[in-house]
């Protein structure tokens, strides 16, 4: 044991399990988890409340959160990775036939603008399908995790009373994000989505990242040791992980598991890489098109984004 427990928020994956079982333990700390009901709550309760030491959350409510100021900063670590393709629903009665036909149409997004999933998926619409962004009023189910985030002016919150799904099933609006709808009218606007993202992986190494992992800048302040260790237990944990993904040992199942297998077997390569240098090329997109639907009004450096001690550092 150490002198010292650190207060940390992350999902049970197949990834951090050793951590959490206690397998793999940090040199200068003792993790304390505490387990959140959905690790969403964990992200706004950190920028809104600054309640961790460490904490899971999704990367562009970090670009966000970092961009208003929140006093914590992220380690380039990279606890959820997803294609998203398959994130955007439409009504199939209202005769869109491509991703440019939701252009001066209203669209979904689940909870908020900033959301990391809406970002992928509007990325896809716009890089993918030339889809004119601004032309399109973007409808939120919820609120920002970072409250003094100002959306653009397409952008508008649902009318009180209304639900998202029953909003997509009568056609009031075209298409949404990140919801889930189990009806004959509504299919994914992108044809074999899981199939198109794991093509765009083969064809331009397109592999977005989702969850990043931040530390208070008062800890990462006063222990400049600590990015470090933090670093390398979640990486001994990862490579546990990846070595029982290679040989097929899993023994468990987690969310991403499949995913991660399958990047494996197109990539030949660990499919939860760790640290700047491999990660450079999306971490620059998803600046990129944070700066593009304003969720930013500057770009950030990659290097500005992670804690100084973690910039050379790969596993």
């Amino acid at each position: 044991m150490t002198d010292r427990t650190l207060k940390t928020a992350i999902q049970t994956l197949g990834h951090t399990k050793a951590l959490k079982d206690g397998t793999v333990k940090p040199q200068t700390f003792d993790f304390e988890f505490e387990e959140v009901p959905t690790i969403i709550q964990a992200f706004r309760r950190m920028v809104r409340g600054l309640e961790f030491d460490i904490s899971e959350m999704a990367i562009t409510t970090y670009i966000c959160a970092k961009a208003n100021g929140k006093r914590f900063t992220a380690l380039p670590v990279f606890l959820v990775r997803a294609f998203h393709h398959g994130a955007i629903l439409h009504n199939t009665r209202l005769g869109i036939r491509s991703p440019k036909d939701l252009e001066g149409k209203k669209i979904g997004v689940n909870r908020g603008y900033t959301v990391t999933t809406g970002v992928w998926a509007r990325s896809i619409l716009q890089h993918e399908h030339g889809v004119d962004l601004s032309k399109i009023t973007w409808v939120l189910s919820g609120d920002e995790h970072v409250a003094e985030y100002k959306a653009p002016s397409n952008v508008v919150p649902i009318e009180k009373g209304k639900k998202m799904e029953d909003m997509l099933i009568s056609g009031e609006i075209a298409a949404a994000i990140g919801i889930e709808v189990d009806h004959p009218d509504v299919k994914p606007l992108i044809p074999n989505a899981k199939e198109a993202g794991f093509e765009a992986l083969r064809q331009r190494g397109h592999y977005p990242i989702n969850h990043t992992l931040v530390v208070k800048d008062e800890l990462l302040a006063a222990r400049p040791d600590l990015a470090a260790d933090i670093f390398n237990a979640f990486a001994e944990a990862k490579r546990l992980y990846i070595e029982r993904l290679k040989n097929n040992q899993l023994t468990e199942s987690f969310k991403g598991d499949q995913v991660y297998k399958r990047v494996l077997e197109i990539t030949g390569a660990d499919p939860l890489p760790y640290g700047i240098a491999p990660n450079r090329q999306t971490l620059e997109q998803i600046i990129q098109y944070a700066q593009e639907q304003k969720i930013i009004t500057r770009p950030f450096t990659v290097e500005e984004l992670f804690a100084q001690g973690t910039h050379h550092l790969v596993a």
